[in-house]
Formats: C-alpha cells, sequence, structure tokens
C-alpha cells in the first residue's frame, strides 16, 4: 500500500515527505495502524544527528497513536478498530521481558535501532524500489500507517483524545516512570530535576503525584521553569546563575535531597545533582549524552550516593501507559499542557521550534487520507 511519510534521506538533513510503498502481508504478530498522531522525541534528533546509529535513508518517529486497521493471524491483544499507543519494540521472550523489565529487552537494540523487521525484511521502499530502513522503536510512525508487531502495540480506551496520547509511549513514560517505577519515592520525600523539558516536566508530575513535598527545578530558561512550578515544582533554579548543589544543600534542601533525575546527559550538570544528594541518595540519568564518557568526581558520590541510568521508565508499557491516562483523566498528571501540534507537512517546523525551546513538546498530526 502507498503510505505518506517524512523520511530522514542523510545524516542532519531536513526531513522530506515522500510516498513509501509498505508491505502490508503481515507476519503473524504484526499489526497495521493507521496513525493519528506521532510525538517528536529528542531520540528522532540524536538519530539525525547520527548521536545513535541508524541506517538512512530511514523513517523515523516513535511516539505514535493509532487505529488497528488489521492484525496478523495469531495477534490476540488487539482488534481492528481498537485504538492503541505505540511503545519501543520488545522481545516479549528473553529473562528481562518475562521478569517485566522490557525497556531493557535483550534484543532492544536490533529491534529498535536495526532498520528492519526481525528477519531482516525491509516492508518499506521509495518509488524507485530502494529500500528505506523503518520499524523504528517498532513503529516508524512518522507515517499515516505504522507496521508494529502486539508485543509494542497497546490498548487504550476511546474515551481521551487518541491524537495527544503518542508521547506517553516514549519521553512522557520515560520521565514519569523513572518516577513512579525505579525511584517509588515515600510521600513527603525530596527530588531535583535537571532539564525541565518534556521528559523532566513529566518527572516533576509524577513526583507531585507520588507525594513529594520538595520538588525542585534545574534549567537555563526561566519560561520552562515557570511552567515546571504550574505543574508541581515547589523551588527552582537556573544554573545560569547559581552552583546547583551549593543552592540545594544550603538553602533549599540541607543535607541534600533524597533523589536526582537528569535529562541532559552532561558531565558537569550530573555532578552538581550528585552532589546535591543527601547520604545514600541516588541519581537517575535519561538523557542521551553528547559525549563518551560519564565522568563523576569521587568527592560528590561517597557516602552510599549511587547513580543509574534508565531506560524508557523501566515500565510495562500495557500496564504504566493507562496508569498515566487514569492520571491525566482525574487532573493529576496534566501532561496536555507540554504539547503543540504541528500538521505532517510541517515537521521541519516542529523539528526547528523544538530545537529553539518555542515548543516543548511538539505531536505532529497525520493527513487523514
Amino acid at each position: 500500500m502507498k503510505i505518506k511519510a517524512a523520511v530522514l534521506p542523510s545524516p542532519k538533513s531536513a526531513f522530506q515527505l515522500e510516498t513509501i510503498e509498505l508491505e502490508t502481508h503481515l507476519h503473524t504478530d504484526d499489526v497495521l495502524v493507521k496513525v493519528i498522531a506521532t510525538g517528536l522525541c529528542h531520540t528522532d534528533l540524536a538519530i539525525r544527528d547520527q548521536h545513535l546509529p541508524f541506517p538512512m535513508p530511514a523513517i523515523l518517529g516513535h511516539e505514535g497513536a493509532g487505529i488497528v486497521q488489521q492484525v496478523g493471524d495469531q495477534v490476540t491483544k488487539v482488534k481492528v478498530g481498537d485504538h492503541v499507543i505505540l511503545a519501543p519494540a520488545n522481545c516479549g521472550k528473553c529473562e528481562y521481558c518475562k521478569s517485566g523489565h522490557p525497556s531493557y529487552c535483550s534484543n532492544f537494540f536490533p529491534l529498535n535501532f536495526g532498520g528492519k523487521r526481525p528477519d531482516g525484511s525491509c516492508p518499506y521502499h521509495d518509488h524507485s524500489g530502494k529500500e528505506v530502513s523503518g520499524s523504528f522503536f517498532g513503529q516508524s510512525s512518522f507515517a499515516t500507517y505504522a507496521l508494529a508487531s502486539e508485543n509494542n502495540v497497546v490498548k487504550v480506551q476511546n474515551d481521551v483524545e487518541l491524537e495527544l496520547l503518542g508521547p506517553l509511549g516514549c519521553g512522557i513514560q520515560t520521565g514519569a516512570g523513572t518516577v513512579l517505577n525505579v525511584l517509588q519515592p515515600q510521600a513527603g520525600e525530596s527530588i531535583v530535576v535537571a532539564g525541565v523539558g518534556p521528559v523532566g516536566l513529566a518527572a516533576i508530575m509524577a513526583a507531585k503525584a507520588a507525594g513529594c513535598t520538595t520538588i525542585i527545578a534545574v534549567d537555563v530558561h526561566d519560561n520552562r521553569l515557570q511552567l515546571a512550578v504550574e505543574l508541581g515544582a515547589t523551588a527552582t533554579i537556573n544554573s545560569r546563575n547559581v552552583v546547583v548543589s551549593d543552592e540545594i544543600n544550603n538553602k533549599l534542601s540541607p543535607g541534600g535531597v533524597h533523589y536526582a533525575v537528569d535529562t541532559t546527559g552532561r558531565n558537569e550538570v550530573i555532578n552538581q545533582l550528585v552532589g546535591s544528594l543527601r547520604f545514600m541518595g541516588s541519581c537517575k540519568i535519561l538523557g542521551v549524552a553528547p559525549t563518551a564518557k560519564l565522568e563523576i568526581d569521587n568527592a560528590v558520590i561517597t557516602m552510599g550516593r549511587s547513580v543509574q541510568y534508565v531506560t524508557e521508565g523501566d515500565s510495562v508499557p500495557d500496564i504504566f501507559i493507562p496508569q498515566l491516562i487514569n492520571l491525566y483523566k482525574k487532573g493529576l498528571f496534566p501532561f496536555d499542557k507540554l504539547v503543540r501540534f504541528y500538521d505532517l507537512d510541517n515537521i521541519n517546523q516542529a523539528v526547528e521550534d523544538s530545537e529553539k525551546g518555542i515548543t516543548l513538546k511538539a505531536i505532529i498530526r497525520m493527513p487523514q487520507l
């Protein structure tokens, strides 16, 4: 079938809208989804800039939401007409998947970054018949249709606007899941979040929902810090102006905070966060690092403090995403305040606005042909 897709032809290039041929002979566990909208995530841009490897030309997009059109003959989780969110691909068979940690699937990288189906076939071709890499995060949802698998579709109720929900599949669940699934703070505990883009703001909303009473937002943009306060932060730090660890230890939370979340991946920021922890405190890193090495000063990681990288909020999407939707419906997780919608034709404008900080979370609407 012919679909419309935003194709990235080469590293560091702009997206180009093309008509692509998508093979619709479904494998037994395939799910064909008509994409309604897809979130634009920092990871899409990391692929564009080759901070993470992916073969090009490519169809990216990995925060899709849509409606099931066809299913393979062994699919039982969803049926035609169901509303679904597309989450990262996982094998469902390895020890990590079976123990409830699909974000750490043994096959995570080939399934999500290989550019082809698990059997090595490529279902996407351009007008000349040349292969176009797809199956990005098991979906490649910068297109009017996405080919996913039963493992990475999450059925959702149809009482919430579907075009809003795609970011729950990656960025939003990453921030929220790190707090609710991994840190699991107790009511009254304290947390600092550095980098209050969509992932960081999701962490702040989750911390508020969990009952944290000291929630410190750190960023270099005052407008983001103001939104962080609206969404639950009890204090803010513009790190252009002060030393974060000094501000926290001496003023905001003497003795340090229980938890820290970093979405920047920057060594200097992570060192400040670890230095802001109380004894036995924990710092979780979510951002794609701009450097090859993580270097932490010995002076700040003593006394039982720890650092851990978290992927996708260590969530089971079939369980966690409906939980986030329920929190949203009750007014406890207002992630809709982060988003701005763009048509697929304007995807490059969405990228530009996101990189300039004009838009926090861009959602790309697909043309409904």
